[in-house]
């Protein structure tokens, strides 16, 4: 599930990487954003249906295949191959967590869940890693494209090998009576779910905030140089590498994943504020630290999040209530971008960092509010 995870990220990362060698503007990139999680929030509700029609390391296959087929659209070198492959790869975004944790939540312990969808969530980084340095280093010596045809190649193989292992492994997964989806307005009548749904759309705002738009403003609002803004961010993401599997750890002394995710919100909320409010003073071994602490916590909420998620799902129905769940998520992930954008446009991205830090605040609120009796 790891692996599926990194070339499903490998694929989201791999246009930006490719950009500057055949000219993609950031507002095509933009829009090939928005149709990913656009379609990931419409595909995410079927989840349900296309498990039981499939099975769920079926549904992983039929993702990854999706994501094959994406990068080669995108080899086209068009608009409209790339807008294809922004809709392939939502179509395998949506579906892929729900199936996954139908899976992983039959076999694993419930005392061990949070450690192993921690691992699993993982690949996202490695996948983001892999993506970053390896692609650069090939388009920059080949034909851009090519790129796309590695990914593609990966993506295709994992296919293959989950969908040889799929009848030995969707048997575990006994079929229910359970409906094809989960409509929200059953999700917000489980005030626990409704108010992890909630909390996730605004650090799905946030974490896409720190990956996108951190470096920017290290360098124009903090006055730091490109690279060393580019190596806070390197450890960002090492540090929300280490997060997920360290919090993942922390459970078992905790309780349950719930009270380590809120404290994971209120971690976030004062690193993003710091970053807003600190000025071009900021000396770079400080922005380092801060990087860490906004890694660790943007960044490393997610295991936590899908373990919690098949905790609270009602008996056979992990798939529709992820799927219902990562709805709201991905509606977050797209509205996060307008939001930047128009406070940018109104005091710079520091007053979009302290925006960002204001909304992830109430979600942890929220959080902590939906976990009381």
């Amino acid at each position: 599930m790891m692996a599926v995870q990194a070339v499903i990220s490998m694929a989201v990362f791999a246009p930006g990487v490719v950009a500057p060698r055949i000219g993609l503007d950031p507002s095509t990139l933009g829009l090939f954003s928005t149709v990913v999680f656009a379609v990931a929030a419409l595909a995410a509700p079927k989840s349900g249906a296309m498990v039981a029609r499939l099975g769920p390391m079926g549904v992983v296959a039929a993702c990854c295949l999706a994501t094959a087929l994406a990068m080669l659209a995108a080899c086209a070198g068009s608009l409209a191959g790339l807008l294809v492959a922004g809709a392939l790869i939502g179509f395998a975004f949506g579906p892929e967590t729900p199936a996954s944790t139908t899976l992983l939540g039959r076999l694993t312990p419930p005392a061990r869940r949070s450690f192993v969808f921690s691992v699993r969530q993982t690949g996202n980084q490695i996948g983001a890693a892999i993506g970053s340095v390896a692609l650069p280093a090939l388009v920059a010596v080949v034909e851009p494209r090519l790129g796309y045809g590695l990914v593609a190649v990966l993506a295709g193989a994992v296919a293959v090998l989950c969908w040889r292992m799929a009848p030995r492994y969707d048997r575990t997964v006994a079929a229910t009576g359970a409906s094809a989806r989960m409509p929200l307005a059953d999700l917000f009548r489980s005030r626990p779910l409704g108010t992890l749904a909630l909390a996730s759309a605004a650090f799905g705002a946030m974490q896409l905030g720190l990956n996108t738009f951190f470096v920017s403003h290290a360098v124009t609002g903090l006055g730091h140089p490109h690279v060393a803004a580019g190596i806070a961010l390197g450890v960002a993401q090492i540090a929300g590498l280490v997060g997920r599997l360290g919090w993942g750890a922390a459970v078992g002394w905790v309780g349950t994943p719930r009270g380590v995710i809120a404290g994971l919100g209120i971690g976030m909320s004062v690193a993003a504020a710091t970053l807003a409010l600190a000025g071009p003073a900021l000396p770079f071994w400080a922005l380092v630290l801060l990087a860490a602490l906004f890694g660790t916590t943007a960044s490393g909420w997610n295991g936590l999040f899908v373990a919690e998620m098949a905790r609270l799902a009602p008996p056979g129905r992990v798939a529709e209530t992820t799927g219902a769940v990562l709805t709201v998520t991905y509606l977050g992930l797209l509205a996060g971008p307008g939001l930047v954008a128009a406070t940018a446009a109104a005091g710079g991205l520091g007053l979009s960092f302290l925006v960002l830090a204001g909304v992830s605040m109430l979600g942890t609120l929220a959080l902590i509010a939906g976990g009381r009796p």
